[in-house]
């Protein structure tokens, strides 16, 4: 499977769970790939899994808030490979960490704004100093963003995770505006809960407590709105993320690609 043979790969936060699946996939498909987090143990893990799998990959201990770690890291890359392909953060707070499912009129502000400095500051970050590179080495690649199909819903309990995923669409779009003259294409990846996460466990045990119900009864009440009558995999995340960033997805730029098997109560 050569899809992206010769391509090289970066993907920042490769500890989480849709981080990783996408490394794999990227791997599995003949990326050589990059991948970095703050859990080096857990980093390092995932990519002997890649290499014991036949994949190509090397982790590395990166902080995708700071800022001269990032510049760092791929200046090492660029040095190693001559250019970069591909450019993925997975990075997330965790909802036990910042209070998902807690009403806005309760939510401290500090609490509200970590989304966004997190998760919409650091795609911010790993987009524009990837963008520096790619543009120094006449990269023609792809740089993919992540949010969540929150952006597109009307769901209580969550506004600053929502907030900061519909801040990452804008961003998205004015980067691929930016970006586009140097053959450089940005596109969001906005995927419906992944009930195979942690993430999405701790957001169901968050929110039951509040809507006074029991998580199997959020479960039940969560899957109603797919078409299909329940949503993606991991698996298919990464297929998703794969087929953007390699010569197949040429036509998409600036896209929000939504991976949630069609929903009934989207916008």
């Amino acid at each position: 499977m050569t899809t992206l043979k010769d391509k090289v790969a970066i993907v920042f936060a490769a500890s989480g769970a849709i981080a990783g699946t996408i490394a794999t996939s990227f791997a599995q498909y003949g990326a050589k790939v990059y991948i970095s987090g703050r859990d080096i143990k857990a980093v390092k893990a995932l990519a002997d899994d890649i290499k014991h799998s036949g994949g190509w990959a090397d982790a590395a201990k990166v902080n995708a808030m700071n800022e001269i770690e990032i510049d760092n890291y791929l200046q090492h890359i660029i040095t190693e490979n001559g250019k970069i392909d591909i450019v993925f953060n997975g990075i997330g707070v965790r909802p036990s960490e910042n209070s998902y499912g807690i009403p806005a009129t309760e939510i401290s502000f500090e609490h509200f704004m970590e989304p966004i400095r997190v998760h919409c500051g650091s795609q911010f970050l790993t987009s524009r100093i990837a963008a520096r590179h790619m543009i120094a080495s006449k990269s023609r690649g792809t740089i993919l963003t992540l949010t969540a199909s929150l952006s597109r819903l009307k769901f209580p309990n969550m506004s600053g995770i929502t907030t900061a995923c519909t801040a990452i669409e804008g961003l998205t779009r004015t980067l691929a505006g930016e970006f586009g003259k140097y053959g450089i294409k940005v596109i969001c990846l906005n995927s419906a809960g992944l009930y195979e996460t942690r993430t999405m466990e701790e957001t169901f045990m968050g929110n039951a407590k509040t809507m006074g119900i029991t998580k199997e009864e959020f479960i039940t009440k969560s899957a109603q709105p797919y078409l299909l009558g329940s949503g993606p995999t991991l698996k298919q995340v990464g297929e998703v993320a794969l087929f953007l960033v390699s010569d197949h997805g040429v036509t998409f730029n600036s896209h929000i690609v939504d991976v949630d098997c069609g929903r009934f109560n989207v916008i």
